[in-house]
């Protein structure tokens, strides 16, 4: 069957059904201001409102792949009487692309219908029953295909209001503790795809400092400093599936079947998305809105941060309603000339923001390459074709990775919109003997050629046990970093499994520092990786004082502010209500 592309109502229709559905759901949500609400109409829609999306190879049950779309943001757990919740009359989807033809080749959906046990009472449990008690469908489409049913009643658990409502026998639902809630809704899908899926309440596993981030990138170097984690102590909504890699590889093979750790057929990309109905009527005596129409979408998550920090506000909306198959290529210049480049340059901003001193491009990489923002990188080695025989081949992808005036097009662009090959100039400058556009060691292969935001995983990466001395929240960064310098890993170019190889970019997982990768990876961090090293560097140790400044550099949080769950669905415990956890 062939796949289907969906179609995405103009502009005007998503502004005007967002205007139309206001701040809350039917159903009123306690929540605060957060880094999530990415864009100004979804920030007044937090039902509908992806915060995070996460894709990594599950530590416990390696093969299999566990994704976990993130809703509803910074829940505070005491929100009662009307807590947080899925909402109704929206559209939850989690979608993938595994072989590089533009559209979706799975797309999971979920739809959730809350129903008032006990219409007598103000409180949200007692005496055994819940309002609100919510269900969830989970359906499946493949290829464009009929969406098949995989959970029929799938059970969301109450939010974690206290012990008596949770664990009363006589005035609560008399569970053993809160976690037997969450292990009794995880659920087995039918339909043949061996889906393990989870709905509810979780802790928000994301971690950075917001007040200082957003007050003009004055960040806090530690807590001594001031830096808070401003989501701390803070619930989400998650939808977590646990999915084998048979069932996401393009022609259905088990992980054994790669034929080496950076596989390309192995190579995934992962978005998520809400949809609500174009049109909402509004109840003039306080029942239900009536929602219809087609359906819009008004939200969506790939990338993180593409749309908090790269894109700016005056598009924001537009940019939550396309999909990585429809993308305005206008939009592809914010990544190629950065906002942030301004604040990572002395020349230009840079001195404005103290928090970033530590955060220098390469104005002067190698004598040759000025990777500031509107001068040209790269783009020299175009007219003589001097990529020749690599990525940057103007027979290969050079006409797209290398652009005048816009010299991240050789290495932001591709990490957030096509993912980077296992080619030549993208391997680590071990092995390449000082010029960075040889063959080196190799450290990455999640690239998939369908030209829009979403988050790429490499299957065939073997997973960094949790233990291992070397895992770090850094990812790939701390990848290259073992490569270029760790003798395990430097002695040769060969490929091997580095540590970390299955961290952010390489999909995402739960542990990634994604603020501090992102910030490194703007500075130059990427592009020193492959050997276009920092303008202080001569001959000899490429490790200089700007390198090791953009690795020591740091927002101060550097870690979520509680553990992560060593089986699935992975994320915490959400914080119960009645604890004396509140935030002064």
């Amino acid at each position: 069957m062939r796949k289907t592309t969906k179609t995405i109502l103009a502009v005007s229709g998503v502004i005007a059904t967002a205007m139309a559905i206001g701040i809350w759901d039917s159903q009123k949500s306690t929540v605060e201001a957060s880094s999530h609400r990415e864009a100004p109409l979804i920030a007044n829609d937090p039902l509908a409102d992806n915060t995070d999306l996460y894709a990594f190879r599950s530590p416990d049950d390696t093969n299999t792949v566990t994704i976990l779309a993130n809703y509803v943001p910074l829940q505070v757990a005491q929100g009662g009487p009307n807590y947080a919740s899925f909402g109704e009359n929206i559209r939850y989807e989690i979608h993938v692309e595994n072989d590089g033809v533009a559209g979706d080749d799975i797309t999971y959906r979920f739809t959730f219908t809350k129903v008032n046990e006990d219409p007598t009472t103000f409180f949200n449990i007692r005496l055994g029953q819940q309002n609100l008690k919510t269900t969830y469908v989970a359906e499946k489409s493949v290829n464009g295909g009929p969406f098949m049913t995989i959970v029929t009643a799938g059970v969301v658990p109450p939010p974690n209001i206290g012990p008596r409502s949770i664990s009363d026998p006589t005035v609560g639902l008399g569970a053993a503790n809160y976690n037997a809630l969450v292990t009794s809704s995880i659920a087995n899908a039918t339909g043949g795809g061996g889906e393990t899926i989870y709905c509810g309440p979780a802790d928000d596993p994301f971690f950075v400092d917001l007040g200082g981030i957003f007050d003009l990138g004055q960040t806090r170097g530690s807590a001594s400093a001031g830096a808070v984690d401003g989501l701390s102590h803070r619930n989400i909504h998650t939808i977590a599936i646990k999915v084998p890699i048979a069932t996401l590889q393009k022609n259905g093979q088990p992980v054994s079947a790669a034929v080496n750790i950076l596989d390309a057929d192995y190579v995934i990309g992962v978005w998520a998305s809400a949809s609500r109905p174009a049109t909402r009527t509004l109840s003039t005596t306080g029942g239900n809105p009536n929602d219809a129409g087609s359906w819009v979408q008004v939200s969506r998550i790939g990338m993180p941060l593409t749309n908090e920090a790269i894109i700016p506000i005056g598009m924001k909306d537009k940019w939550n309603s396309l999909t990585p198959y429809t993308e305005d290529p206008a939009m592809e210049a914010y990544f190629c000339n950065p906002e942030l480049g301004l604040y990572m340059d002395a020349s230009l901003f840079g001195n404005a923001v103290p928090a970033m001193s530590a955060l220098r491009i390469q104005r002067n990489s190698l004598q040759s390459f000025d990777f500031g923002n509107t001068h040209d990188g790269l783009w020299p080695i175009r007219a003589t074709n001097g990529g020749a025989g690599t990525a940057l081949d103007t027979n290969l992808f050079g006409n797209y990775l290398l652009r005048q005036g816009q010299p991240r097009s050789v290495d932001l662009l591709p990490i957030f919109y096509t993912g980077v090959p296992n080619l030549a100039p993208y391997q680590l400058a071990t092995g390449k003997g000082g010029n960075p556009l040889a063959n080196g060691k190799p450290f990455i292969n999640n690239f998939l050629p369908t030209f829009g935001d979403m988050l790429r995983l490499n299957m065939a990466v073997p997973v960094t046990p949790r233990n291992d001395p070397n895992f770090s929240s850094l990812g790939i960064i701390q990848a290259c970093v073992l490569g270029l310098t760790n003798p395990a890993y430097n002695s040769n170019a060969s490929l091997q499994f580095i540590p970390n190889m299955d961290g952010f970019p390489n999909g995402r997982r739960l542990e990634d520092d994604v603020t501090r990768i992102e910030l490194q990876a703007v500075s130059g961090a990427a592009l020193a990786a492959i050997g276009l090293w920092y303008d202080d560097y001569t001959t000899g140790n490429p490790v200089t004082p700007d390198l090791l400044g953009v690795l020591g550099y740091t927002t101060g949080v550097e870690h979520n502010d509680t553990t992560f769950k060593a089986a699935f669905p992975y994320v915490q415990t959400p914080w119960e209500g009645y604890a004396n956890h509140q935030k002064q």
